[in-house]
């Protein structure tokens, strides 16, 4: 959004007039157990950030100058903390707009003992916008996105060109956008928006060259753990395809 158009939104929302904005998400309310409340009152001062904040340095937010990997829709962060806690050279970040996930995933760090870790409950394009600094990541993930399986919502959908662009410019050269979905037609989907795209590559050709593959689908690496919505849907032989593609311009 260019400074110009951001100026015409606010004005109008000003005036009292209804603008509709691209969003990452569906608004879901949720009702907070007292232990996820107790998390948020607790832990949030010290491991959220804020929107209004505005860009972030992560050198400073982190005390240090390790990796940063970029979480968008962390649901209840239990793979997230688990990713943190497996991975103390890099420091994560999520963002969450369901406020139920968010104390889940405060309660589930510091059980963890995690402090590598930073969370945004927020709207994640409006983060991207506003708060990322450009080439500052070295991943971002995005697993298990609402597929909006109906035809006439697939431009729902948040894997576009329009937010591949906006990725593009927060991670650094050589940084990987990873995506995970158990969606066939939105692995269909995500591949084809990569694919119209010369700024990023496809890196299931080094992996799978390795192990003699053929494939632009990668196997789940280490790093992400699999989640019990995942193990269900492996025992009812549903499929799951992990998505990688590196930065290149």
């Amino acid at each position: 959004m260019t400074d110009n158009t951001r100026n015409t939104v606010e004005q109008a929302q000003a005036e009292g007039k209804y603008i509709r904005t691209i969003k990452s998400f569906v608004k879901r309310e949720g009702r907070l157990t007292k232990g996820q409340q107790k998390a948020l009152d607790q832990f949030w001062p010290t491991m959220g950030l804020e929107h209004k904040q505005g860009l972030v340095d992560f050198k400073t937010v982190f005390g240090n100058d390790n990796p940063v990997v970029l979480e968008i829709g962390f649901g209840m962060g239990a793979s997230l903390v688990e990713m943190a806690k497996n991975a103390p050279d890099k420091n994560f970040v999520g963002i969450e707009v369901h406020l139920p996930g968010v104390g889940a995933c405060l309660s589930s760090a510091d059980e963890a003992g995690v402090t590598n870790l930073r969370l945004y409950n927020h709207d994640a394009i409006e983060i991207l916008r506003d708060c990322i600094a450009d080439e500052s990541l070295t991943t971002v993930q995005l697993f298990f996105p609402d597929p909006w399986h109906k035809t006439r919502h697939h431009k729902r959908r948040i894997v576009q060109p329009a937010f591949v662009e906006s990725l593009r410019t927060k991670l650094k050269m050589g940084g990987v956008f990873h995506m995970a979905t158990d969606w066939e037609n939105y692995s269909e989907h995500m591949i084809e928006v990569m694919d119209s795209t010369d700024t990023f590559s496809n890196i299931a050709s080094k992996i799978n060259s390795a192990a003699n593959k053929t494939s632009v689908f990668v196997e789940r690496p280490d790093s992400r753990p699999l989640t019990k919505f995942e193990q269900r849907g492996h025992r009812l032989g549903h499929g799951v395809w992990d998505i990688m593609f590196e930065r290149v311009k």
